[in-house]
């Protein structure tokens, strides 16, 4: 498939969604500090502004993924060919959601050039709805360069061409509207371990284990990978926390939600191949659950 051939719906929706239209440039104003450089005593002076649509959700909030990958996209629009040795990919994210988002409005991202230096780009990036932000986000942006390598070991797993799909164990087991919402995702998803869609008298596991990539090609942009990376991120995170004590998603008293994301991008990774992501939920209490994930390459990386 070309970049030219996408025919999946979802697929086409996800890079419609990550496809942000640049509005303009917006200028900080400052008052209460005198001197003509009020605005640069605080770090800003000015930022470029980028708009991009939501999906639409059974819930009517935004996904807080797709607010994650429209950051980096915007951001990394702004960093580019700094030094002449070509973009420089992004090295690490860590945004905070403030409100839910609305999917039935467009969301405007102003992005703040904090700094590019000789290694590192660093930006801040607010996205907005309603004239307030819903989502605060500072990314850093790297050359590349050599340096020490090591990682930890992929864990051993059954391949993903041995699992069902996550679509197809929910309507095995009879679930519809929850296997309608998940065939409609633009990233396939084959769970290793028992899914927290589900009860279970089992006994709750460490990890869990589950293949991804995308359901179609995708265009051969770095940047636009490490969003779809950032964007399926946060659809299985929380799940360590929710099996750590035999709760599910549709569980009606609970209200799951984002509250902060970081990331660090380590190496790079193509979406519309298998990636597995291992998850796991150190500590839970006073109402939220910290969920912990790693990324490997189908080669270990």
């Amino acid at each position: 498939m070309t970049d030219n051939q996408i025919e999946l719906p979802q697929l086409a929706d996800l890079l419609d969604v990550l496809d942000l239209a640049e509005l303009g440039t917006a200028q900080i104003s400052v008052t209460g500090l005198h001197g003509q450089d009020a605005a640069a005593a605080i770090g800003a002076t000015s930022a470029r502004v980028f708009e991009g649509k939501s999906q639409k959700q059974a819930h009517g909030r935004v996904f807080g993924g797709q607010v994650l990958a429209q950051c980096v996209i915007a951001a990394g629009r702004t960093v580019g060919d700094v030094d002449g040795t070509g973009p420089r990919p992004i090295h690490s994210l860590h945004g905070y959601f403030m409100r839910p988002g609305d999917d039935t409005l467009p969301i405007r991202f102003a992005v703040e050039e904090m700094r590019d230096g000789r290694s590192f780009s660093t930006r801040r990036v607010h996205a907005i709805q309603k004239g307030a932000p819903i989502m605060s986000l500072n990314a850093s942006f790297q050359k590349r360069s050599g340096g020490v390598d090591h990682q930890i070991p992929m864990p051993s797993v059954p391949d993903p061409e041995e699992l069902r799909t996550l679509a197809d164990i929910l309507q095995a087991m009879e679930a519809p509207t929850a296997e309608a919402v998940i065939r409609q995702r633009p990233i396939e998803h084959r769970p290793v371990e028992m899914s927290a869609y589900f009860a279970s008298d089992a006994e709750p596991v460490p990890e869990q284990h589950i293949w991804m990539r995308a359901v179609g090609a995708l265009p051969d942009d770095p940047l636009l990978h490490a969003a779809v990376l950032t964007y399926c991120s946060d659809y299985s995170l929380l799940e360590p926390v929710l099996q750590r004590h035999r709760l599910t998603w549709g569980d009606p008293n609970l209200r799951v939600a984002s509250l902060d994301h970081s990331m660090w991008f380590h190496r790079e990774a193509r979406l519309d191949e298998w990636l597995l992501y291992t998850l796991s939920s150190p500590s839970a209490e006073s109402g939220r659950g910290l969920g912990i994930g790693h990324m490997f390459r189908r080669d270990g990386t």
